[in-house]
């Protein structure tokens, strides 16, 4: 199983070489809190923190 990174551009939690979301290639395992989104059209949070896609973000990326 691969581990599980996260982009440092849009918090994404990440397995493979590159952020699907933002294409970046920029990672850290120092992050703290998680925020699953399911449906960014309907989810609050996901508006107002300017999330467009679902998956797995972390709340606070170093």
């Amino acid at each position: 199983m691969a581990t599980k990174k996260v982009c440092k551009k849009c918090k994404l939690f990440v397995t493979g070489p590159q952020c699907p979301i933002c294409h970046g290639n920029e990672f850290t395992d120092n992050w703290k809190g998680k925020l699953v989104i399911l449906d960014p059209t309907k989810s609050e949070i996901a508006k107002k923190i300017g999330i467009n896609a679902k998956g797995e973000y972390a709340i606070k990326v170093r």
